[in-house]
């Protein structure tokens, strides 16, 4: 079994998207079609938000490939920071947005999603991917901070390290899942 995440192309938005429904701009989607470019898969799996569901059937047609759309893969819910720029966050909640990064499990943004709600849904749907994926190769295309949680997840570091995660656009990651990774 091969499981490869797929991080969703630009927006065109500078902010915390969150479960914000925002469609890819021109440039994600060219980002996008090159970075799977000379790349093969079995199936796709997709959170269901369009920033990443709307490939996913363009590519899912363009290959003939299975396609399932997967709730559990959308994006962190950052509550009322959702949709507001960073910088404004910084400017009028600078010590909420440092704690955020630096311990996102004790410091989340008010009103938002809580850490073990979004960290279970990801490690039950990426537990029910390896099950059912056999010895298949899986493309799973989510979004940045599902990304940067799974691979803590895997590589066992704290969640505080996320931040510091690089996950540009477009970007690929391989992962090792082993079912039973979240319990």
């Amino acid at each position: 079994m091969s499981i490869e995440l797929l991080r969703h192309g630009d927006t065109a938005q500078r902010s915390y998207r969150g479960q914000l429904d925002d469609a890819l701009s021109e440039l994600g989607w060219s980002q996008l079609r090159a970075a799977v470019q000379g790349r093969e898969w079995d199936g796709i799996i997709s959170s269901s938000l369009q920033r990443c569901a709307a490939f996913a059937r363009e590519l899912s047609q363009a290959r003939g490939l299975p396609l399932r759309i997967d709730a559990r893969l959308a994006e962190y819910h950052f509550g009322a920071w959702q949709g507001v720029p960073i910088e404004r966050i910084a400017e009028e909640q600078g010590d909420a947005l440092a704690q955020f990064w630096a311990d996102p499990v004790k410091h989340p943004p008010p009103g938002a999603e809580t850490f073990a709600a979004f960290r279970d849904r990801l490690c039950a749907a990426l537990d029910d991917i390896a099950l059912e994926s056999g010895a298949r190769r899986v493309l799973v295309i989510t979004h940045g901070g599902a990304i940067r949680l799974l691979r803590c997840r895997v590589e066992q570091r704290s969640y505080g390290d996320m931040a510091g995660i690089e996950v540009p656009h477009a970007s690929l990651h391989p992962l090792p899942w082993p079912v039973g990774v979240s319990a």
